[in-house]
């Protein structure tokens, strides 16, 4: 028996849009949960700022099981497309994910004073309330699915 926490059994690795096998995984990741999974349009599911946005992929005991994105927009920097499988949820993987993330923006912000926001489907919006995340606003639906617009606050 292992005295190793799931946590520790995850790294998060940074990825290119130009790498196409990691990027062929992140789309698989992505397309498994919210096109299968969550029935979000293929069409909705991509746009212009994938070749733009800084991309990620988590890992569980080495096997890709996760991803995100953050981005510049006008308002400030957006994390997006949080996505882990179905078969390695529950191990801290999202977790992991925000804490890479926001480490990766607080080093790359141009400016002090962004605003750093996301928009969290209601069932995650715990998981953003760990990292300073407070909700802004009213629910709203995003292709189909109750979300809340958090801003980070601390």
């Amino acid at each position: 028996m292992s005295n190793e926490s799931a946590e520790t059994q995850v790294s998060v690795k940074k990825i290119s849009v130009e790498n196409e096998q990691e990027w062929h995984i992140a789309r698989y990741i992505r397309e498994e949960v919210f096109v299968k999974e969550q029935n979000v349009p293929l069409e909705d599911e991509y746009d212009e700022f994938d070749l733009t946005a800084t991309h990620f992929l988590a890992f569980h005991r080495d096997q890709a099981v996760g991803t995100c994105r953050w981005r510049y927009t006008e308002n400030g920097v957006k994390l997006e497309r949080f996505a882990v499988l179905d078969l390695a949820r529950g191990n801290g993987i999202g977790s992991v994910l925000v804490a890479a993330t926001l480490k990766d923006v607080n080093k790359n912000i141009a400016s002090e004073g962004k605003m750093i926001y996301l928009n969290s489907q209601v069932s995650a919006v715990g998981l953003y309330e760990k990292y300073g995340f407070e909700r802004e606003g009213e629910q709203f639906d995003e292709c189909g699915i109750w979300h809340y617009k958090m801003v980070k606050k601390k």
